[in-house]
């Protein structure tokens, strides 16, 4: 499926469309994705603020689906683990941005070549259009090269 094709679908599954979350970037190379989080009536908490829940939903599957897309069928990629910290309240609308050079991608090859399992972390902020940090996301991704590939 192309870049263009996914970021229009899951646009439209339900978690995202129903919480105001939004892909607006995806590059047709899988290299990087930029996701908004509009502050709406439905999905503010009890204080009028971002809902924690949906300042995580809104990180959670962008460094997995890179990595998968980039490293090719020839990995497994999983999500291990995963942390959020609340820095400051979400007042308006915020967003995100992954992006997955290709040096990271070299070093994930290269610590999967003997067929070992590779845990890395990959950090993301939350932001405002003013780039007052929100929140920082922080998600571990399990990386192995398939048996047959070796």
């Amino acid at each position: 499926m192309s870049p263009a094709t996914f970021r229009r679908l899951i646009n439209l599954w339900p978690p995202f469309l129903f919480n105001s979350i939004r892909v607006t970037a995806l590059a047709a190379d899988w290299s990087t994705a930029q996701v908004a989080l509009r502050l709406r009536p439905w999905n503010r908490n009890y204080v009028r603020t971002q809902f924690g829940g949906n300042l995580f939903a809104m990180t959670d599957p962008f460094w997995m689906l890179l990595a998968m897309h980039r490293l090719g069928p020839d990995y497994y990629v999983w999500d291990k683990a995963a942390s959020i910290d609340f820095v400051a309240p979400g007042h308006e609308d915020v967003f995100a941005h992954f992006r997955l050079d290709d040096a990271t991608l070299d070093e994930l090859r290269a610590a999967a070549a003997d067929g070992g399992k590779v845990l890395r972390w990959f950090d993301t902020e939350v932001v405002t259009a003013a780039g007052e940090v929100v929140a920082r996301v922080r998600k571990q991704l399990y990386v192995r090269l398939k048996p047959k590939a070796r």
